[in-house]
């Protein structure tokens, strides 16, 4: 059994893909209201009853602040910045605060759409 936690939080950004036919909505310049859920897990809690105190989850959000915030992600990420390649790297910028407990991390680029990189 493992108790997992989520921690939501946001940023804005615009981004261009490249890669695709010039007639796709997604190779011009648009940006997006970002969603990002973090899971944390674990298969015994800690001393007080938690995987993480959420409040500890706060460096993970200053990162999204001070890095991806109101950016042009192509000038910022280093490849394509597709929502699954984000999430992929958000996962890394998890994994060195919580590298015992991190799970997965998800992209919401709109309510309803959303990439997921996880642990096996």
């Amino acid at each position: 059994m493992l108790y997992t936690i989520a921690k939501d939080f946001t940023f804005e950004a615009a981004h261009q893909l490249s890669g695709l036919p010039p007639d796709h909505k997604c190779s011009r310049l648009h940006g997006h209201n970002y969603r990002v859920r973090l899971y944390l897990r674990a298969s015994l809690l800690g001393q007080v009853g938690f995987v993480e105190d959420f409040g500890d989850l706060a460096p993970f959000g200053a990162w999204l602040r001070a890095n991806w915030d109101h950016r042009y992600l192509n000038d910022v990420f280093d490849g394509n910045p597709t929502a699954e390649c984000l999430a992929a790297h958000l996962y890394t910028v998890a994994a060195d605060l919580w590298p015992s407990t991190i799970h997965a991390v998800r992209v919401y680029e709109t309510p309803d759409c959303y990439a997921e990189y996880k642990d096996a």
